[in-house]
C-alpha cells in the first residue's frame, strides 16, 4: 500500500485510478501519486484522472496504533496516519448494474416460485370444492339421494359441505313428497271411477234388473266427489305455485262465521252449529280463500261431532284468534301435526264417503299460510279444537 509523508503527518492512502496503474510520486518529494491532491481528514470531492471522485479519509493518532502495526506498515510508532478511500463512479454503476441484474433475476424466479406454490396450494386447498362440485353435478331431480362428504378440516368449505348436503336432504324430501302426493292423487282418483265405472257397467249389462234412479244417484254421487277431489288438487297446485292473491281486501271473519252457520247444510245428522261471537273482528285477505278455510275447518268437525259444533272469534292483541270446536272423540296428541299432512285420514275416518278426501286440513293450513296466518289444533278435554290466528287488520272506522 503506498504510503504519503506529510509535512505533519504521515498519510496512509489507498490509490486508485480509472485507467492503468497508479502514476507514480511527485518530484517534489512529498511521496504522493502525480495529481493526487492532499487532504487532511474528513471528505469531500477530489479532482483524479477520469473525473471528480468521492474521497474519504481517517485520521489514525500515535496512540492509536500498537508497535507491531506500525512497524508492519514501516511507519515512525508516533507518526499520525491518515487513510484516503476512493470510490470510483465506473465501480459503483457496475456495482449497481450488476445488482439490478441479480436482483431481476432473483425476482422473477421469486415471482415463478411464489405462482407455482400459489398455484398448487390453491388446487390443494380447492379439490375437495371439486369433489363437492362432481357429485353435486351427479344430482338429479328424480333421485337427489347423492351427498357429498364432509371434510373434518372445520373451515368453510366444511361449512359448504354442510349446507349442501342439507339442501340436497330438502330436495331429497321435496321428491318424496311429491311423489307420495302423485300416488295418493291417483288411488283417489282411482277409487271414485272404479266405483263409477263398476255401477255403470252392471247397469248396462243387466238394465232390466237395475234401479236406475239409484244408480244414477250413486253415480252423480261419486262424480261429484271426484269434482270435489279435482278442485282440491287445484287449488293446491296455485298454493304451491305461490300465485298472486285475488282482490284482497279487509275480512270480517265474525259475518263471515254467522253467515256459514246460517246457511251450513246439517241434514245427514242432527247437528247444532253456532257462532256465539257478534264483535267485528276484520283480518286482511281475500273473502273466497277464507270462506273456504272456515268451511273446510266446519267440514272436518260436521264429520266428527257427535252433536255440536262451537264457532268463537276474538280479537287478541294483534290477531284474530278463530276456533271451530267439535264435541266428537278428538285427536290423539301424536298425530297433532300429521293431521295436516296431505291426503291423511285418521282410523275413525277412514271410510272415503264420510271422511272425505284427506286434503281439507292441509288446504286451510296452506291457506292460512298464505294469509301470513297459523293454524294449530289446540288441546281440548272432549273433541278437536282447531285455531286460525291471522293478523288483525284496522276497522273501516280505524282507518
Amino acid at each position: 500500500m503506498p504510503q504519503c509523508p506529510g509535512r505533519e503527518a504521515r498519510h496512509l492512502q489507498v490509490c486508485s485510478t480509472k485507467r492503468g496503474p497508479v502514476p507514480g510520486p511527485d518530484p517534489s518529494g512529498n511521496g504522493c501519486p502525480r495529481g493526487w491532491p492532499r487532504s487532511r481528514s474528513g471528505a469531500g470531492r477530489r479532482d483524479m484522472p477520469g473525473g471528480t471522485q468521492r474521497v474519504m479519509t481517517a485520521d489514525i493518532w500515535p496512540d492509536e496504533l500498537s508497535s507491531d502495526k506500525a512497524a508492519a506498515l514501516g511507519v515512525a510508532a508516533d507518526a499520525k496516519l491518515r487513510v484516503y478511500v476512493v470510490v470510483l463512479p465506473y465501480t459503483a454503476e457496475a456495482n449497481i448494474k450488476i445488482t439490478d441484474r441479480v436482483l431481476l433475476r432473483a425476482g422473477i424466479v421469486s415471482l415463478v416460485l411464489i405462482a407455482a406454490v400459489a398455484y398448487f396450494a390453491v388446487r390443494i386447498a380447492l379439490r375437495p370444492v371439486e369433489t363437492i362440485r362432481v357429485l353435486t353435478a351427479s344430482v338429479t331431480a328424480s333421485d337427489p339421494r347423492e351427498r357429498v362428504t364432509v371434510p373434518a378440516t372445520g373451515h368453510e368449505i366444511t361449512a359448504l359441505a354442510t349446507t349442501i348436503n342439507s339442501t340436497l336432504q330438502r330436495l331429497d324430501d321435496a321428491a318424496a313428497q311429491q311423489r307420495r302426493f302423485v300416488a295418493d292423487a291417483a288411488h283417489e282418483l282411482r277409487s271414485p271411477l272404479t266405483t263409477l265405472l263398476a255401477s255403470l257397467e252392471v247397469a248396462l249389462a243387466y238394465p232390466e234388473r237395475t234401479h236406475w234412479p239409484a244408480a244414477v244417484t250413486a253415480a252423480a254421487r261419486q262424480t261429484r266427489r271426484l269434482h270435489a277431489l279435482a278442485e282440491d288438487l287445484l287449488l293446491l297446485a296455485r298454493l304451491d305455485a305461490r300465485t298472486p292473491m285475488t282482490r284482497p281486501g279487509t275480512v270480517d271473519l265474525t259475518a263471515l262465521a254467522l253467515r256459514l252457520a246460517e246457511q251450513y247444510p246439517l241434514t245427514e245428522r242432527p247437528l247444532t252449529l253456532t257462532c256465539d261471537s257478534t264483535a267485528p273482528a276484520h283480518a286482511h285477505g281475500n273473502l273466497d280463500e277464507y270462506e273456504r278455510l272456515l268451511r273446510n275447518l266446519v267440514d272436518n268437525a260436521a264429520r266428527h261431532a257427535a252433536h255440536r259444533i262451537r264457532i268463537t272469534i276474538r280479537n287478541q292483541d294483534v290477531w284474530v284468534v278463530l276456533t271451530v270446536h267439535d264435541d266428537g272423540p278428538g285427536v290423539p296428541t301424536e298425530d297433532a301435526e300429521r293431521i295436516f299432512e296431505r291426503f291423511v285420514r285418521l282410523d275413525d275416518a277412514r271410510s272415503r264417503d264420510h271422511g272425505g278426501t284427506g286434503l281439507g286440513l292441509a288446504i286451510a293450513r296452506d291457506l292460512a299460510h298464505r294469509h301470513r296466518g297459523t293454524l294449530t289444533l289446540t288441546p281440548r278435554p272432549l273433541g278437536a279444537c282447531f285455531e286460525l290466528r291471522p293478523p288483525r287488520a284496522p276497522t273501516p272506522a280505524e282507518e
